[in-house]
């Protein structure tokens, strides 16, 4: 990390927004941050609000089946996060301890559980909407734990952070009207903080020579946007929201249909939580006291 990154993260624990844990890219959250943090959540789900999405909440973990069958361990398996547990007898057990209290390797002596960690906000949803849609198909939102195996000193850059997520499911034109209008509505009311926003064509980190391709071909396609903001340096801008159009995928991995009795079509955005706050904090200041009155307006209304 850069001199410029390094001062922002020094800033943001010394005025106690997080709070160190040890283990890079982990941090705990401070009260003025989670406050800032819970007020932008607010704001964006009040924007979306006329269209009425359907409230849904999701633990942190999700089946290791769905995560199998949606390909994420063939396309990041080094972003992926699996629970073990321990399943032995008490003499394990006490084998167990033993390494533990030796500083001893004792790995291979746990197991793989059924869950893994959720690594995308819009996972879980999609087993939800198999079947048939009423017409006009559905909206989904939720405010999701995820984790992805990226440590890093860089605030910007963590393991486990919160992302507020739409979904929509429909016919293919209901779909793409919908990713086009949100990008639209969700970058201005990110200018309406007053961050300096880009929008840019981007693709998702796929592993490997064959994922390069795969992400040539998201760009090509126009699969994927993302709201970028100088917050750790202007040359390497941070996405602090994505809109995404995944076409009949999911619909038919999960056989979802629209009201025509087609495949459906499936589209997500997603804000990070934890980026948007601190792009706040950098572009305003460590002191929300000192904030623009119309951004202080929005969030403390």
């Amino acid at each position: 990390m850069d001199e410029e990154g390094e001062l922002f993260l020094q800033g943001l624990l010394a005025h106690r927004l997080i709070l160190p844990s040890g283990v890079p890219g982990v941090f705990g959250r401070g009260a003025v941050f989670e406050d800032v943090l819970e007020r932008f959540n607010a704001l964006a789900g009040a924007t979306a609000a006329p269209q009425v999405p359907e409230l849904t909440c999701f633990p942190p973990v999700i089946d290791r089946t769905l995560l199998e069958r949606v390909g994420y361990l063939g396309s990041f398996p080094n972003l992926c996060g699996c629970v073990q547990s321990f399943f032995g007898d008490e003499r394990a057990a006490r084998r167990l301890s033993d390494r533990v209290h030796a500083g001893e390797p004792y790995e291979d002596l746990l197991g793989a559980t059924s869950v893994v960690l959720n690594p995308s906000a819009c996972y879980p949803v999609y087993p939800t909407l198999s079947g048939t849609l009423p017409a006009g198909g559905r909206l989904i939102t939720a405010t999701n734990w995820v984790y992805r195996h990226e440590p890093s000193r860089e605030p910007t850059r963590m393991q486990s952070y919160r992302v507020r997520e739409f979904v929509r499911a429909g016919r293919p034109d209901e779909v793409m009207a919908w990713r086009d209008d949100w990008l639209e509505r969700g970058t201005a009311l990110l200018r309406g903080l007053g961050l300096p926003i880009r929008v840019d064509v981007a693709s998702d980190p796929f592993f490997g020579r064959a994922g390069r391709f795969l992400a040539a071909s998201q760009q090509e396609q126009k699969l994927k946007y993302e709201l970028l903001v100088p917050v750790i340096s202007a040359e390497r801008p941070t996405a602090v929201g994505s809109f995404n159009v995944h076409h009949d995928k999911f619909g038919a991995m999960f056989d979802i249909r629209s009201d025509d009795g087609e495949v459906a079509h499936t589209a997500c955005i997603g804000y990070g939580l934890e980026r948007v706050t601190m792009a706040l904090f950098r572009t305003h200041g460590f002191e929300t006291g000192d904030w623009p009155t119309d951004v202080r307006a929005r969030l403390w209304p």
